[in-house]
């Protein structure tokens, strides 16, 4: 190939990735036209005209150049594909188009490269499906908890000695299968005696998500009608006497919590894990921490204080007045509880051990799905969108737009990782 021949494809090359770029269809198709070697060439850094499409969000790009066969399996420079670019940049709509299954050859799913992201979503743990929306920022409502809690339409779990009351399933169901375990949900009126038992502990676990509207009653405020509440309870009281409050039907408490506790749909598994997790929290945590004192729960039982007032555990945030939680959904709720911002995707960096009490530090990357801010000022004094070129700046300190966080920090680490990570993106 002569030096005239090979600029004449460069030129038609870096066209092509313009256009791309640009989301010029027109001049895409018309290029790959007249010279469909065109299509898997890269260009700066490794980048595919696919790749470009996936980065600017342009849709109809993408769909033309991979009903061509566009390789889109193949990695730039930094080892991404055009599904990584696009994920990582919210296009999820370009992303679902890139994860499709069945395109390509055979197998070609197990063929993708080292380091590219898997193409469909993470399998889901039993014990991980939320169907209820656990409305943490009501928790602190004494008067919005006390009406909900007495709503007719209000769902209790009952629980004894953590083991939670189900309808026993019926022996010698067909196809061999393990007959499937439900919850006895209990009205109000069923529990108001439980509840104002001393011993008893109380658990608000959240609201139903609804996607579509309910022909079911439901609470009414303000003439918009709101889903039922879910509590949780435990008693101490005699199991004998709690089966009878089933009316007759054939209920139980599960005697081996490691086997039937995986009986039930994935559904109403979500609940017991949320549920039963903060209420053994509860019996373990009945005692300070720091001082031995008692403590009482607080904030419908997702926290726990310590009755003396002169205690250290009164002065300033200790995590240790609230149970533990899990990892993964942890920080979809706390980014959109504490600045307002929903995101999608969530990536484990790393973690830190912190010189506090009862405190470790895990640091994570996620992809935002909406923008609008709106910051709850009693846990952080501000949120803001910084562009890349901004973020390098003021670790640079060259025009810093906010202050860096100190090297020693976690929180420092992630946004150097952030910078290196994706400094092709």
């Amino acid at each position: 190939m002569t030096s005239l021949q090979l600029s004449a494809q460069e030129e038609a090359v870096e066209r092509l990735l313009d256009a791309a770029a640009r989301g010029d269809l027109v001049q895409v198709s018309s290029l790959l036209a007249l010279g469909p070697s065109l299509l898997n060439r890269a260009g700066h850094s490794g980048w595919t005209a696919l790749m470009l499409a996936a980065r600017n969000g342009h849709y109809d790009v993408a769909q033309a150049l991979l009903s061509l066969g566009c390789d889109k399996f193949s990695v730039n420079n930094s080892s991404q594909t055009a599904y990584d670019i696009a994920t990582f940049w919210g296009h999820r709509h370009l992303a679902d188009l890139l994860g499709r299954t069945g395109e390509g050859p055979p197998g070609s799913a197990l063929l993708r490269p080292p380091g590219s992201a898997l193409l469909h979503p993470p399998p889901e743990n039993y014990f991980g499906r939320e169907t209820l929306d656990r409305l943490s920022a009501k928790r602190t409502d004494r008067v919005w908890l006390e009406v909900r809690r007495s709503d007719p339409d209000a769902v209790y779990l009952l629980f004894s000695n953590l083991s939670p009351m189900v309808s026993a399933p019926l022996e010698g169901g067909g196809g061999g299968a393990a007959a499937e375990t439900k919850l006895c949900r209990f009205g109000y009126e069923a529990v108001k005696d439980l509840l104002q038992k001393p011993a008893t502990v109380f658990v608000f676990l959240g609201v139903e998500r609804r996607k579509t509207p309910s022909s079911s009653s439901a609470h009414v405020a303000d003439g918009v009608r709101e889903p039922p509440a879910w509590f949780a309870i435990n008693t101490d009281e005699d199991p004998a006497e709690l089966l009878t409050r089933c009316g007759g039907k054939s209920c139980c408490f599960p005697k081996t919590p490691n086997r039937d506790l995986l009986r039930f749909s994935e559904e109403e598994a979500g609940v017991v894990a949320q549920a039963r997790s903060v209420l053994a929290w509860h019996s373990r945590y009945s005692f300070c921490p720091t001082c031995g004192g008692g403590t009482a729960p607080e904030e419908a039982g997702h926290k726990r204080s310590c009755l003396d007032a002169g205690c250290r555990s009164r002065k300033g945030v200790h995590n240790t007045c609230y149970p533990r939680v899990g990892t993964q959904p942890e920080p979809w709720r706390e980014v959109e509880e504490e600045s307002g911002v929903q995101v999608g995707p969530v990536r484990y960096v790393s973690c830190q051990p912190w010189p506090m009490p009862s405190n470790l530090m895990i640091g994570c990357l996620a992809v935002a799905v909406s923008t609008a801010i709106k910051v709850d000022d009693d846990e952080i004094e501000e949120a803001r969108w910084f562009p890349r070129q901004q973020v390098i700046d003021s670790f640079r300190g060259t025009r810093a737009a906010f202050t860096v966080p100190p090297r020693q920090t976690i929180a420092h680490q992630l946004i150097r990782h952030w910078v290196a990570g994706n400094s092709n993106l």
